[in-house]
């Protein structure tokens, strides 16, 4: 099982922790897209590696055309010898019709055709066959020498995909190359919720042959980490994490996630908080049960041993993510043991 580390964007920060993550051993840098473009980040965190795999979790396929995402994402591959990995996400409607001002109608069929659409301009660089995409969502069909890069000399980055519900989980086993599984899902939630739907999904597109089945499918959870190199430092990173699970649960998208467990009343009373702001009290609304559902807490070394405790007959892939804006050191060490002890 590869173990790979996310990180917050950070202009500042990303090349050196990459570089970090390398030599720990991880098999993947992830960045997500929240206040920054994870490909720019990506692509200076691969002049400073060698190795390491370098990963979107998630980029937001709906704020671009698939020609602009076939771009950066081929742009990353090549600047970084073949290491991309790209991780699509939907966002929810607000966002991206009133931030990215793009349009935003039945998201898993134009996320399946959005899959197609980005290998279909892919194949055209990599073979100069005529770009002839035609869909009900995007039409890409005019593609000149001098605006296709150069064929690469390895396969395209594969496309992960990441879903919650039904509809866009079962998408990803049919034309993704991996599911991303989402911090707000137990280990429960995902084998008795998810993954049956995917691996339907995956087995009805080898049965059709379909192109890119050929690539190992992946299964990726994400998971979140509390720890600390002393008391003070595990104290904010539990209320940290803590707050973080109390904006999922109070999200009505994710609770069916909470339905699994019984906990349908916690998202009942959460969600009114969560439109008045009342994130810290929010957070103190995660009792030990919930916390040490949802995220593994405890020192490096306990930590590594129940990541692969929880994970490890269900995922192909770990990514360890901590709170935003505190110090990466210990999620390091909790890499360093996980990486150890696969």
């Amino acid at each position: 099982m590869q173990i790979d580390l996310a990180a917050p964007p950070l202009p500042a920060t990303a090349p050196d922790l990459a570089r970090a993550a390398e030599e720990r051993g991880a098999g993947r840098f992830v960045l997500s897209e929240t206040s920054h473009n994870p490909f720019l980040q990506l692509a200076r965190a691969a002049d400073r590696t060698e190795r390491i795999g370098l990963a979107t979790g998630v980029a937001i396929a709906f704020a671009r055309t698939p020609m602009t995402l076939a771009y950066e994402a081929w742009g990353l591959h090549e600047s970084s010898g073949g290491r991309a990995a790209i991780g699509l996400g939907t966002q929810i409607k607000p966002h991206v019709v009133r931030r990215f001002g793009m349009p935003w109608d039945r998201p898993a069929a134009r996320m399946h055709e959005y899959l197609a659409a980005v290998r279909a301009i892919w194949h055209s660089w990599q073979t100069g066959e005529r770009l002839a995409f035609r869909g009900e969502f995007y039409q890409h069909t005019l593609m000149t020498p001098v605006f296709a890069p150069a064929p690469l000399p390895y396969q395209p980055p594969p496309l992960l995909l990441a879903g919650v519900g039904p509809l866009m989980t079962a998408t990803a086993g049919a034309v993704a190359d991996g599911l991303l599984a989402h911090p707000f899902g137990s280990p429960q939630h995902l084998a008795t919720a998810v993954l049956p739907a995917v691996r339907a999904a995956r087995a009805k597109s080898e049965a059709e042959n379909a192109p890119w089945t050929t690539r190992p499918f992946e299964v990726v959870a994400n998971v979140l980490v509390a720890t600390g190199h002393d008391e003070d430092e595990y104290r904010t990173n539990l209320r940290l994490v803590r707050e973080r699970l109390a904006f999922y649960a109070s999200t009505p998208t994710y609770r069916p996630v909470l339905e699994t467990h019984g906990w349908a009343a916690l998202h009942d009373e959460l969600h009114p908080m969560s439109v008045r702001g009342r994130w810290e009290e929010m957070g103190r609304l995660i009792d030990d049960t919930v916390l040490n559902t949802f995220a593994i807490t405890g020192e490096p070394t306990a930590v590594a041993r129940e990541l692969h405790h929880r994970y490890g007959q269900l995922a192909d892939r770990l990514c360890l993510s901590g709170p935003d804006g505190t110090d990466a050191a210990p999620l390091l060490d909790v890499l360093s043991a996980a990486v150890a002890g696969r």
